[in-house]
């Protein structure tokens, strides 16, 4: 794990650059998977991938990338000082309208009595061709 950084007055939760995390594209952006801005925390998209190693995991089962996303933003608001139930903001892209359902269902166990608000889209594709969910979130830390 790559250690926060603070830049323009803010904490950067797993600094990486693209180049690294898609070396079979021409990327070179610095980036990170969490922004903590004052009591606010942006994470970013999530999804069926192992942020320790970069492996995807769940291929072809949209619930178990759900899953792994889930784990990941938790695992993230707890690096950022924040815990799942500052949640205020999930946004759900699916690249097939008929997995909303197991992506909903698994949300719903990672959300139970949190009350986010969300957005939901249904998408083309997402950055690689096995992903199939991904879920950026926003938390608020009272």
């Amino acid at each position: 794990m790559n250690a926060p950084i603070v830049a323009g007055g803010h904490t950067r939760i797993r600094p990486f650059n693209t180049r690294d995390t898609y070396p079979e594209q021409e990327l070179d952006n610095d980036l990170c998977q969490a922004v903590v801005a004052g009591n606010t925390v942006y994470v970013r998209g999530q999804i069926g991938q192992d942020l320790d190693t970069s492996e995807s995991v769940g291929i072809g089962d949209v619930a178990a990338q759900t899953e792994r996303a889930m784990a990941n933003i938790e695992m993230l608001l707890s690096e950022a000082g924040a815990r799942m139930e500052h949640l205020v903001k999930l946004t759900i892209y699916i690249v097939d309208p008929r997995y909303r359902e197991a992506v909903y269902r698994t949300i719903g166990r990672w959300t139970r009595g949190v009350h986010p608000i969300s957005t939901g889209l249904v998408v083309s594709a997402l950055a690689r061709p096995e992903w199939l969910v991904e879920v950026d979130a926003i938390a608020v830390i009272p």
